[in-house]
């Protein structure tokens, strides 16, 4: 799915240097979809900057159309999202001192029907320490209000990048990255 979705960015890119096509997502427009994690795209239809998309979709698809489905309607939220995003929630909960060294962990993690929110994979970490705290994080967790589609609770996924102290860079040496 990254790789259809880089290639509907592509052609739009090379034809339009500056000018966008129409984005439609789960039949609404949006300004930009890149932010759209590529694995909860169902579908993708691109439809190029011709007469026919813009009888289709009206004159705001002058340059092209590209139509995505998502797995969900909406997406899952961690609850009181509107004040604490989860990542900042988690970084909270673990205690990381300013005299700690600068680390950083980043997971893949997923939300199932009831809410309950589990790290999937362990895609990257520079400290054995902070994986254990964020892992501890994770179990003490609220429940998520779960992702839907047409009104039934759906699975999604997520991805957690956390680097603690926040605000500190990462020193230059590289670290051993755990898979």
């Amino acid at each position: 799915m990254r790789h259809l979705l880089t290639i509907a960015f592509a052609c739009f890119a090379a034809s339009a240097a500056a000018q966008e096509p129409l984005y439609i997502v789960n039949g609404e427009v949006r300004s930009e979809v890149r932010s759209i994690p590529p694995d909860d795209i169902e579908h993708i239809e691109v439809f190029p900057a011709e007469e026919a998309t813009i009888a289709r979709f009206g004159t705001e698809a002058a340059n092209g159309a590209i139509v995505l489905t998502l797995r969900y309607d909406r997406p899952a939220r961690f609850p009181g999202s509107d004040s604490l995003s989860f990542a900042e929630y988690v970084a909270r909960e673990v205690d990381w001192k300013e005299s700690d060294p600068t680390a950083r962990v980043v997971l893949r993690y997923t939300v199932d029907e009831q809410g309950a929110a589990a790290i999937s994979e362990e895609l990257e970490a520079t400290d054995k320490r902070l994986l254990r705290r964020v892992r501890k994080a994770f179990e003490t967790a609220p429940a998520w209000a779960p992702a839907t589609k047409e009104g039934v609770p759906v699975r999604s996924e997520g991805v957690l990048r956390l680097q603690l102290p926040a605000g500190r860079p990462m020193p230059r040496e590289r670290y051993v990255v755990i898979r």
